[in-house]
Protein backbone atom coordinates (compact mmCIF):
# COMPACT_ATOMS: atom_id res chain seq x y z
CA UNK A 1 0.00 0.00 0.00
CA UNK A 2 2.69 2.40 1.12
CA UNK A 3 4.26 1.40 -2.49
CA UNK A 4 1.09 2.61 -4.46
CA UNK A 5 0.97 6.27 -2.06
CA UNK A 6 4.36 7.43 -2.66
CA UNK A 7 3.64 6.58 -6.96
CA UNK A 8 0.36 8.75 -6.30
CA UNK A 9 2.87 11.37 -4.50
CA UNK A 10 5.12 11.50 -6.96
CA UNK A 11 2.61 12.15 -9.95
CA UNK A 12 3.10 16.20 -10.54
CA UNK A 13 0.44 18.35 -10.20
CA UNK A 14 -0.51 21.25 -12.58
CA UNK A 15 -1.50 23.85 -10.85
CA UNK A 16 -4.62 26.83 -12.18
CA UNK A 17 -2.22 28.58 -14.68
CA UNK A 18 -0.83 24.92 -15.51
CA UNK A 19 -4.15 23.67 -16.20
CA UNK A 20 -4.86 26.36 -17.72
CA UNK A 21 -2.09 26.75 -20.46
CA UNK A 22 -2.97 23.63 -21.33
CA UNK A 23 -6.41 24.34 -22.59
CA UNK A 24 -5.05 26.79 -24.35
CA UNK A 25 -3.11 23.98 -26.23
CA UNK A 26 -5.33 21.93 -26.73
CA UNK A 27 -8.21 24.74 -28.06
CA UNK A 28 -5.53 25.44 -30.79
CA UNK A 29 -5.58 21.95 -31.86
CA UNK A 30 -9.10 21.70 -31.80
CA UNK A 31 -9.39 25.11 -33.43
CA UNK A 32 -6.49 24.52 -36.35
CA UNK A 33 -7.75 21.12 -37.16
CA UNK A 34 -11.55 22.27 -37.84
CA UNK A 35 -11.07 25.21 -39.47
CA UNK A 36 -7.38 26.23 -39.83
CA UNK A 37 -7.87 30.09 -38.60
CA UNK A 38 -4.45 30.69 -39.54
CA UNK A 39 -5.12 30.25 -42.83
CA UNK A 40 -7.97 32.63 -43.12
CA UNK A 41 -8.62 35.95 -44.54
CA UNK A 42 -10.05 38.78 -42.07
CA UNK A 43 -13.86 38.13 -43.21
CA UNK A 44 -17.27 36.48 -42.21
CA UNK A 45 -17.37 33.20 -42.64
CA UNK A 46 -20.31 30.68 -42.59
CA UNK A 47 -20.59 27.08 -41.89
CA UNK A 48 -23.88 25.31 -42.92
CA UNK A 49 -24.31 21.78 -42.19
CA UNK A 50 -28.31 21.21 -42.59
CA UNK A 51 -29.42 21.62 -39.40
CA UNK A 52 -31.16 25.16 -39.58
CA UNK A 53 -28.15 26.48 -37.19
CA UNK A 54 -25.66 28.16 -38.95
CA UNK A 55 -22.12 28.78 -37.50
CA UNK A 56 -20.10 31.77 -38.02
CA UNK A 57 -16.75 32.29 -38.20
CA UNK A 58 -15.77 36.06 -37.83
CA UNK A 59 -11.66 36.68 -38.88
CA UNK A 60 -11.33 39.98 -36.87
CA UNK A 61 -7.63 40.38 -37.51
CA UNK A 62 -4.23 38.78 -38.56
CA UNK A 63 -1.22 39.67 -37.20
CA UNK A 64 2.38 37.90 -38.03
CA UNK A 65 1.92 36.07 -34.62
CA UNK A 66 -1.75 36.29 -33.40
CA UNK A 67 -5.51 35.66 -34.99
CA UNK A 68 -8.26 37.26 -33.28
CA UNK A 69 -11.84 35.60 -34.08
CA UNK A 70 -15.40 35.34 -33.09
CA UNK A 71 -17.60 32.09 -33.60
CA UNK A 72 -21.35 32.55 -33.07
CA UNK A 73 -24.33 31.48 -34.48
CA UNK A 74 -26.78 33.58 -35.89
CA UNK A 75 -28.85 33.19 -33.11
CA UNK A 76 -29.38 36.98 -31.15
CA UNK A 77 -30.42 37.30 -27.11
CA UNK A 78 -33.69 39.40 -27.39
CA UNK A 79 -32.50 41.39 -24.25
CA UNK A 80 -29.26 42.65 -25.83
CA UNK A 81 -29.04 41.82 -28.96
CA UNK A 82 -25.41 39.96 -28.58
CA UNK A 83 -25.18 36.64 -30.19
CA UNK A 84 -25.78 34.03 -27.84
CA UNK A 85 -23.41 31.84 -27.68
CA UNK A 86 -20.48 33.65 -29.11
CA UNK A 87 -16.90 33.53 -28.04
CA UNK A 88 -14.06 35.59 -28.80
CA UNK A 89 -10.96 33.85 -29.64
CA UNK A 90 -7.24 35.09 -30.21
CA UNK A 91 -5.09 32.30 -31.58
CA UNK A 92 -1.08 32.72 -31.22
CA UNK A 93 0.42 31.19 -34.17
CA UNK A 94 3.83 30.93 -32.95
CA UNK A 95 2.66 29.50 -29.10
CA UNK A 96 0.27 26.98 -30.91
CA UNK A 97 -2.49 28.14 -28.06
CA UNK A 98 -5.74 29.61 -28.45
CA UNK A 99 -7.52 31.41 -25.86
CA UNK A 100 -10.93 32.42 -25.58
CA UNK A 101 -10.91 35.61 -24.20
CA UNK A 102 -14.26 36.54 -23.87
CA UNK A 103 -17.81 34.51 -23.70
CA UNK A 104 -20.87 35.72 -23.87
CA UNK A 105 -23.21 32.72 -22.90
CA UNK A 106 -26.42 34.82 -21.39
CA UNK A 107 -24.21 37.41 -19.88
CA UNK A 108 -21.46 39.28 -19.70
CA UNK A 109 -18.27 39.04 -17.85
CA UNK A 110 -18.51 42.04 -15.71
CA UNK A 111 -21.89 40.96 -14.60
CA UNK A 112 -20.15 37.17 -13.63
CA UNK A 113 -16.88 38.71 -12.19
CA UNK A 114 -17.71 42.01 -10.93
CA UNK A 115 -15.60 45.46 -12.18
CA UNK A 116 -12.19 44.22 -9.86
CA UNK A 117 -12.18 40.44 -9.74
CA UNK A 118 -9.16 38.97 -7.38
CA UNK A 119 -6.71 36.70 -9.89
CA UNK A 120 -7.95 33.60 -8.31
CA UNK A 121 -11.53 34.89 -9.32
CA UNK A 122 -10.39 35.73 -12.86
CA UNK A 123 -8.42 32.68 -13.77
CA UNK A 124 -10.86 30.46 -12.63
CA UNK A 125 -13.39 31.95 -14.87
CA UNK A 126 -10.26 31.78 -18.03
CA UNK A 127 -11.03 28.29 -17.27
CA UNK A 128 -13.79 27.96 -17.28
CA UNK A 129 -15.01 29.82 -20.60
CA UNK A 130 -11.55 27.86 -22.24
CA UNK A 131 -13.27 24.61 -20.92
CA UNK A 132 -16.47 26.35 -22.53
CA UNK A 133 -14.65 26.69 -25.86
CA UNK A 134 -12.97 23.14 -25.99
CA UNK A 135 -16.13 21.29 -25.39
CA UNK A 136 -18.01 23.75 -27.31
CA UNK A 137 -14.95 22.74 -30.36
CA UNK A 138 -15.44 18.96 -30.18
CA UNK A 139 -19.20 19.32 -30.53
CA UNK A 140 -19.17 21.35 -33.71
CA UNK A 141 -16.77 18.54 -35.15
CA UNK A 142 -18.65 16.20 -33.80
CA UNK A 143 -21.96 17.65 -35.53
CA UNK A 144 -19.73 17.96 -39.07
CA UNK A 145 -18.53 21.17 -38.98
CA UNK A 146 -15.06 22.25 -40.56
CA UNK A 147 -13.12 23.25 -42.89
CA UNK A 148 -15.36 21.81 -46.27
CA UNK A 149 -17.99 23.26 -44.50
CA UNK A 150 -16.55 26.89 -44.07
CA UNK A 151 -17.25 29.13 -47.03
CA UNK A 152 -16.55 32.82 -47.00
CA UNK A 153 -19.99 35.27 -46.74
CA UNK A 154 -19.56 37.73 -49.47
CA UNK A 155 -19.35 41.95 -48.10
CA UNK A 156 -22.46 43.73 -47.86
CA UNK A 157 -21.98 47.25 -49.23
CA UNK A 158 -22.39 50.49 -46.78
CA UNK A 159 -24.95 52.39 -48.04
Amino acid sequence: MDSILSRVASIPRLSRFGWLMALYAENHAHLTRLFAPADLAPGRYVSSIGDGMDLFVDVIETHRYTVELRITYGVIDAVTGEPDPSAFVRLYRDAKQAEATHCYIGKRWQDTLGMFPPPARLIGHRVRMNTFLGKWLEYLAGLGHGVATLKPMPEVAAA
